[in-house]
């Protein structure tokens, strides 16, 4: 893809793991921590400009779901954006999750740059994290970071989000990592 994209060229098109995605997470039916892998879809769809007065915006409209063993309907689902400013060499990825969960995370990288690292916190100024009353009360999210690495037709992320539960005493790490194949 052409420049206007930065690093985020890359990653236009369909994408699909095997059960490779480890998702490391409070089972709420089990009580306890499982580490369970999963199978994931991904597409994103290149688009721009988006101009901001003087900023110009490329970026990918993009949607996922994660399944775990031979479930029917995905146990995780994103929707969003990824974002690409060539002047500032910042990166977003705007997502919704249909817990009631909305992201805004970024970072700073070259436009050749093969990893890159994307964070959001709980009150931040630029990057935040908004969630529901319940969640709020029960798992309030207080940070995320995912760091994305680039390869020949594959990408892979490893993401951690650190979760206030009242099942523990100290902040929780929820644990995702993956790798993605190109499938058109």
């Amino acid at each position: 893809m052409a420049n206007e994209w930065g690093p985020l060229g890359a990653l236009a098109g369909e994408w699909e793991s095997d059960k490779g995605g480890l998702d490391t997470a409070f089972s709420h039916s089990q009580g306890k921590v499982l580490g369970t892998p999963y199978l994931e879809k991904c597409t994103m769809k290149p688009f721009g400009p988006v101009d901001n007065g003087s900023q110009h915006l490329y970026g990918l409209d993009y949607r996922s779901a994660m399944w775990r063993g031979d479930e029917e309907n995905p146990f995780h689902t994103e929707v969003g954006y990824w974002l690409w400013d060539a002047a500032t060499g910042e990166i977003l990825k705007g997502f919704v999750v249909p817990r009631g969960i909305t992201t805004l995370a970024g970072g700073i990288a070259a436009a050749d740059a093969t990893e890159f690292t994307l964070k959001a916190a709980m009150g931040g100024a630029q990057y935040g994290i908004g969630e529901n009353t319940y969640l709020a009360q029960n798992a309030s999210t207080l940070s995320y970071e995912v760091t994305i690495t680039l390869g020949e037709d594959t990408w892979s992320y490893d993401e951690v989000t650190i979760l206030k539960m009242k099942e523990f005493d100290e902040p929780f790490p929820h644990t995702d990592h993956n790798t993605l194949r190109r499938v058109g």
